[in-house]
């Protein structure tokens, strides 16, 4: 008895070769997706962080400002290199409020 060959058409095992593709590739690609949304979760944080050290920095050297910037500061390094206040020698310059 002869062995008859069935012929399958080309466009048949392009669909097989094509679903076979995508069973490989859509877990791969699935898995990649989620490391590149890890790694940008990880430096989004790292930013966050950078940004609340760089908020506080920011209000620490405001306090020192406002601190070295005080009256009573300001009095005590004049008074410490020999100057004095003379209200006599205050000039106010008001500005014209029209223009």
């Amino acid at each position: 008895m002869k062995k008859s060959k069935v012929k399958v058409p080309f466009f048949e095992v392009f669909l097989w070769v094509i679903v076979a593709l995508l069973l490989v590739a859509i877990p791969i690609s699935n898995v990649y997706v989620k490391a590149v949304l890890s790694e940008t979760n990880i430096a989004l944080q790292s930013a966050k962080d950078n940004l609340k050290k760089q908020a506080n920095t920011n209000e620490g050297l405001k306090m020192e400002i406002n601190e070295l910037a005080s009256l009573d500061k300001i009095q005590s390094v004049a008074n410490e290199n020999g100057l004095t206040y003379n209200n006599d020698n205050v000039i106010v310059v008001e500005q014209d409020k029209e223009k």
